[in-house]
C-alpha cells in the first residue's frame, strides 16, 4: 500500500499524524499478502471464516462507510430491517429475510468467485485515497454527527470526525494482527 497521497505540508499536524498512523496500519495489513496467490488469499486456515483477501475487503468497506458518515452523517450508514424482522431474529439467525447490508457485510469477509487479490488491494488503495481527501477537506475534526440507529450503537450517541478516524485506525490495526496470524497459518511467513 502506498503512502499518504495528501502532502503532509497541506495538513495540520493532527491530521498528518492521524493519516500517517492509518497509512502504517494499512501497510501492516496489506503486507501480509505479499507474494500470495489469489487462491492463498482466499484460504481460511483457521476455524473462523476469515481469509486475508476478505480482511482487506472488510477493512476497505468499513473505512469507506465511515468516510461516507463523515461527509453525509447517519444516512450514509443505514441498517434498515425488512418488515416483520427484528434485531433479535437477525441475531438468532431466524430472520425470514436477511437485509442486503447484512449479506454484503458477510461477503466482505470472503473472496468471492472472480475476485482477485490485486483487485481487492487496488480497491483498498482507492478507498484510502478518498479517505485522505475527506480528512484533508473537513473543516474541523471535532465536527460530529449522530450515529445511526443500530443495537451496537448507544442511543443518542454521536461521533466526531476525529473519533471516526481513530476508530478506523484501531480497526485496521486490529485486523492487521488477525492477518498476521492467518499468514503464519498459511505458510509460516510473517508480514514483517
Amino acid at each position: 500500500m502506498t503512502a499518504t497521497t495528501t502532502p503532509p505540508s497541506a495538513l495540520d499536524a493532527e491530521r498528518a499524524d492521524l493519516l500517517a498512523q492509518l497509512t502504517t496500519a494499512r501497510s501492516a495489513l496489506t503486507n501480509t499478502t505479499r507474494e500470495l496467490s489469489d487462491e492463498q488469499a482466499g484460504e481460511r486456515p483457521t476455524v473462523s471464516a476469515l481469509c486475508l483477501g476478505g480482511l482487506i475487503k472488510h477493512v476497505a468497506s468499513i473505512e469507506e462507510g465511515w468516510m461516507r458518515f463523515v461527509v453525509d452523517g447517519p444516512s450514509a450508514m443505514r441498517y434498515d430491517l425488512p418488515d416483520g424482522v427484528t434485531w433479535a431474529d437477525l441475531a438468532a439467525g431466524t430472520a425470514r429475510e436477511v437485509p442486503q447490508w447484512a449479506i454484503d457485510h458477510q461477503n466482505d469477509f470472503r473472496m468471492l468467485p472472480g475476485e482477485t487479490l490485486a483487485g481487492i488491494v487496488a480497491r483498498y488503495e482507492q478507498v484510502a485515497a478518498r479517505s485522505e481527501e475527506v480528512i484533508a477537506s473537513v473543516p474541523d475534526l471535532s465536527a460530529t454527527h449522530p450515529l445511526p440507529e443500530a443495537p451496537w450503537h448507544e442511543p443518542g450517541a454521536v461521533r466526531s470526525v476525529r473519533r471516526v478516524l481513530m476508530h478506523v485506525i484501531a480497526e485496521t490495526a486490529q485486523h492487521a494482527g488477525h492477518a498476521d496470524i492467518l499468514r503464519e497459518m498459511l505458510d509460516g511467513q510473517k508480514s514483517t
